[in-house]
């Protein structure tokens, strides 16, 4: 046996006697997005966020503290760039994770390799996975973090927060003219997303009509020329980067495209929208923004 893999199970080995050391207290429980009922023995003191959103939204429940472990581009808030990496979403440092003696481990449903959750459940490291996929969901989400840490009165409040300002906005946009719209979510190879996808939901709110919301998939792969037969009013995309717009460029060639004609491309931070936490109400309130600009530019 290597030293290196006698190391790893003596990190086990340790975190194993460390949770079944610890003082007796009221039992915490929730039920995860896989309907998996996860229980603590006491509310966790040590947890790692294994995706960018987990991260915000542990810290949106008021459990900041708390963490001890994130993935890379785990950049909000700013406190949480200080924290130790246990590498990407799609591949984790499980010896470097263990080490650090997570009580609870929050996962990404489709994002996080499913053998290494495995692994960590197979551990006895409670494992607490979630996706949400609407806005109520990502409230809902916020509580039952919250619940986990024992951190319930910031949680709720920033959850009530969260679904208040969601309600207000739908409130002014109900009755909006639609505005055909497509939002690129990727570049290469362009990629949008339909009208079950979160951001599709967020287009709704506002008054958009996705023109690519009838697809079947979540995360649907097109092509310039499908966009181009769809014509629609506005584009809207992120980039790789908060502040890369080069993904509107291509379609800067495209002049007969309503959307060039009326200069509708617009740039919205990837950010704001890409992860479900509660700044999707400050990239929703920029969707609203930019299709009321493209409202307002009809002959």
């Amino acid at each position: 046996m290597g030293q290196q893999h006698r190391g790893f199970i003596a990190c086990v080995l340790a975190t194993t006697l460390t949770i079944a050391s610890a003082p007796a207290a009221a039992e915490v429980c929730a039920v995860d997005d896989t309907q998996q009922r996860v229980c603590l023995d006491q509310s966790a003191e040590r947890i790692a966020a294994l995706s960018p959103g987990a991260t915000e939204l542990v810290y949106a429940a008021g459990a900041g503290d708390n963490v001890v472990a994130v993935v890379a581009y785990s950049d909000y808030p700013p406190a949480a760039t200080a924290v130790p990496s246990v590498g990407s979403h799609t591949r984790l440092d499980l010896e470097r994770l263990i080490a650090l003696q997570p009580d609870l481990v929050i996962g990404w449903v489709t994002g996080n390799p499913t053998e290494q959750l495995a692994t960590l459940r197979e551990m006895g490291v409670p494992v607490f996975s979630i996706e949400p996929r609407s806005f109520e969901a990502v409230s809902h989400t916020i509580e039952r973090l919250s619940i986990l840490a024992g951190t319930d009165a910031a949680g709720f409040a920033e959850a009530e927060r969260f679904r208040k300002g969601i309600t207000d906005l739908r409130a002014r946009f109900t009755d909006a003219d639609p505005v055909p719209v497509f939002y690129q979510v990727w570049d290469e190879p362009l990629m949008t997303v339909n009208g079950d996808h979160l951001i599709g939901e967020m287009i709704e709110l506002c008054g958009g009509d996705n023109v690519f919301g009838h697809l079947e998939r979540l995360v649907p792969r097109i092509s310039a020329e499908a966009v181009i037969a769809a014509n629609p009013e506005a584009i809207l995309a992120g980039g790789m980067g908060e502040e890369n717009r080069h993904w509107l460029t291509r379609w800067q060639s495209f002049p007969s495209l309503t959307a060039t004609e009326r200069d509708n491309l617009f740039f919205i931070p990837p950010s704001l929208v890409q992860r479900p936490t509660p700044r999707m109400l400050e990239g929703t309130r920029l969707f609203c923004e930019k299709l009321e600009v493209a409202r307002g530019r009809r002959p």
